[in-house]
């Protein structure tokens, strides 16, 4: 519900919640004035609930391969259309043979934060500014021109998110992960001298009347860096550090949403994968270069989407969403901060950090993009879960947190995290809140469960941040569930609610 005032107030109705988390955002229009303190510093968070409420549902895989059951398209009329699909968690998507190992809670959050460290590893030492110029150019190549998150993903087995898409024609339904960090649609391809293991049948290129390879001579393979020719075929190959590659050619395909058709989309048909990308097909790249599907798309959605990530352990599904229509009205609107070496990247331009209704005492500079090197600053990234912080940011964010909750029993350190407590036998806790300030006055303020998160069944949670041991920071996924993002790439711009998901 939006308040006539300078402040938004959004209730988020979380359906595993009893009571009402709510979403503040301060409005663009306030952005002169100084920032007020008219939202609760703190929240009651019910402990059993949450537990039980973020149980992962692990269907059997046939009941979401039903491809029109859970697609569905809305076109709108004016210059441009919009495309609409369901988002899956990618535990909903687990292969039957990794469902009993992964029911229990503990072991499935060790195993997601070692991919979790895997993909921030990877972006921080893309992103650290310090490389040389050599590996600069690498690090460019692969994460905007094939995707770092589906190729460093093979051996990881990062990704969180899946959406389902028809490729080909007719249409072969896929499950695809989306990436805002990457450029490429990226798909497994028959014949597959090697591949990892994936849900659904290995794409064919024969069996599709649309699908036709890139020339060497093709604009669009002059947009892939270090691409090679072979018999007029362009072809690309990427390999990393930890042994993962994937080998393929460039080619054009259509895509289906639901009714919707896309036709000549630039993909990367890989032949030969090295990993464990468990589930999906390939990825669906979200990224700001000019490869991205939101790239390619081009005019016909005016360079925009709109996501809404669905909440860990429910059996629903979030929203992704292209075109102008996936603009919310009474969003708030952080400007999109520039990075000339990683344009792929989108940045924004977070000032500092929230405990509680009070500011923490750090620098703005600390979460500063240096223009110079293209190091530090704040990156938002769907496939990483977990946000990070540098050190000296961290450890006051974190003191902050653990001066505010005294009342509650500690926990010994679980992998990654640091800070965590034992709510066994409580029914309830009250819990400090925890904010992001942007330039301009807007403030986000988090639902208890995207900052205090369950790690196994016996009442044990953690505060889900880690320092990134590097100036780079990152906003995790498990901070943006049930948000609605919104990113206006033609006119620089983030947007935080007002919808939930």
């Amino acid at each position: 519900m939006l308040v006539a005032s300078a402040t938004m107030v959004l209730s988020l109705a979380l359906t595993v919640l009893p009571l009402v988390v709510v979403l503040y955002l301060h409005h663009p229009a306030a952005a002169a004035a100084p920032a007020t303190r008219s939202y609760p510093d703190f929240q009651h968070m019910n402990v059993k609930e949450t537990i039980a409420g973020t149980r992962v549902l692990l269907p059997k895989i046939s009941e979401y391969r039903d491809f029109n059951k859970h697609q569905h398209t809305e076109n709108i009329g004016g210059d441009g259309r919009n495309y609409k699909l369901n988002l899956f968690h990618r535990d909903m998507i687990v292969p039957s043979r990794h469902r009993q190992g992964l029911r229990d809670r503990h072991l499935r959050l060790l195993e997601r934060l070692r991919r979790d460290s895997a993909r921030a590893s990877s972006l921080i030492h893309q992103l650290s500014g310090n490389m040389s110029s050599s590996a600069a150019t690498a690090a460019r190549y692969q994460a905007e021109d094939i995707g770092s998150d589906v190729v460093s993903g093979l051996d990881q087995g990062s990704g969180e998110y899946f959406v389902r898409i028809g490729l080909g024609s007719p249409p072969r339904s896929q499950y695809m992960v989306i990436d805002t960090g990457s450029d490429i649609v990226w798909v497994q391809c028959q014949p597959c001298r090697q591949c990892y293991r994936q849900s659904d049948p290995v794409f064919d290129p024969s069996d599709s009347a649309s699908f036709y390879g890139v020339s060497c001579g093709s604009s669009v393979c002059d947009r892939v860096d270090n691409a090679a020719c072979t018999s007029g075929r362009c072809h690309y190959e990427v390999s990393y550090g930890d042994g993962s590659y994937t080998k393929g050619t460039l080619a054009m395909e259509t895509l289906t949403f639901g009714q919707a058709v896309v036709r000549n989309v630039a993909i990367g048909c890989g032949h030969m994968n090295r990993g464990m990308f468990i589930g999906a097909a390939g990825l669906l790249g979200l990224g700001g270069g000019s490869l991205s599907f939101v790239g390619q798309l081009g005019g016909q959605t005016g360079g925009a989407f709109s996501y809404c990530l669905v909440s860990r352990g429910t059996d629903s599904s979030g929203s992704l969403e292209f075109g102008r229509g996936a603009m919310p009205v009474g969003a708030a609107w952080v400007p999109l901060v520039r990075n000339p070496r990683y344009p792929s990247f989108y940045y924004i331009n977070l000032i500092g950090l929230g405990v509680g209704g009070i500011k923490v005492a750090v620098p703005e500079a600390v979460f500063r993009l240096d223009e110079v090197s293209g190091g530090g600053g704040v990156v938002m990234d769907t496939g990483t879960a977990v946000s990070r912080f540098p050190g000296q940011a961290y450890d006051a964010f974190r003191d902050a947190f653990l001066a505010q909750t005294t009342n509650l029993p500690r926990a010994g350190p679980v992998s990654i995290f640091d800070t965590c407590y034992n709510l066994f036998g409580f029914i309830t806790v009250r819990v400090p809140t925890v904010s992001f300030y942007f330039s301009g006055g807007q403030i986000l303020t988090l639902p208890a469960r995207n900052f205090l998160i369950p790690v196994d069944d016996e009442g044990t949670f953690c505060l889900a941040f880690t320092p990134s041991g590097t100036e780079l920071s990152i906003i995790g996924n498990i901070q943006q569930e049930g948000i609605q993002i919104s990113v206006d790439g033609a006119n620089g711009f983030i947007g935080f609610g007002p919808s939930v998901c």
